[in-house]
């Protein structure tokens, strides 16, 4: 009996395989998160707060295309990204919230940020709450990934608001841009 558990597990091993690349973890993270919308996505929902269609669609920098998105939606869903529930405030719509493994993904967020600062052309209004990711460092992420639980898991608020210290530096940053501008 015991060979044939053991036999049944290196086959459903195989099978798994068989749909990846390979069993590298940095292969199997891209075939979840390496399109070129799924993170952007994950981001806007992790720091612009962003929990509806609507939302997700009209408020993006980037401009993704509705089909686009509802593809992404769906994907991340169905790879554990995010959560799916209905609005009871409307019939139609639904709040998508981050699940655990994308809270996760903060870490790695914040790297990408500080990455994307140094090497390339960045504006400074979307590049101020990298800036403050890299400079707070994990403990910053850590504060970040408690509050992202509370938000969007249900977990207890906690003291320090990173997402308020996120906001008000990208707004000042906005307010800065909009100064220059006007002159």
């Amino acid at each position: 009996m015991a060979e044939l558990i053991l036999s049944c597990k290196r086959f459903s091993v195989v099978a798994e395989m068989a749909d990846h690349r390979s069993g590298c973890p940095i292969n199997l993270t891209l075939e979840v998160l390496g399109d070129r919308w799924s993170l952007i996505v994950i981001r806007d929902v992790m720091f612009g707060n962003r929990r509806h269609f609507r939302e997700l669609q009209t408020r993006s920098e980037e401009g993704i295309a509705s089909n686009i998105l509802a593809d992404r939606l769906k994907r991340l869903v169905e790879v554990g990204l995010l959560s799916r529930r209905d609005d009871l405030s409307h019939k139609q719509k639904a709040i998508y919230s981050l699940t655990e493994p994308a809270i996760q993904l903060v870490p790695l967020l914040a790297q990408m940020g500080a990455w994307g600062r140094r090497h390339t052309p960045v504006s400074p209004e979307l590049s101020v709450r990298a800036e403050l990711l890299e400079k707070g460092g994990e403990g910053m992420w850590n504060a970040f990934m408690a509050e992202l639980r509370s938000i969007h898991l249900g977990a207890p608020a906690p003291r320090r608001s990173v997402f308020a210290e996120l906001q008000a530096a990208f707004e000042h940053a906005m307010k800065k841009r909009n100064a220059s501008s006007a002159r």
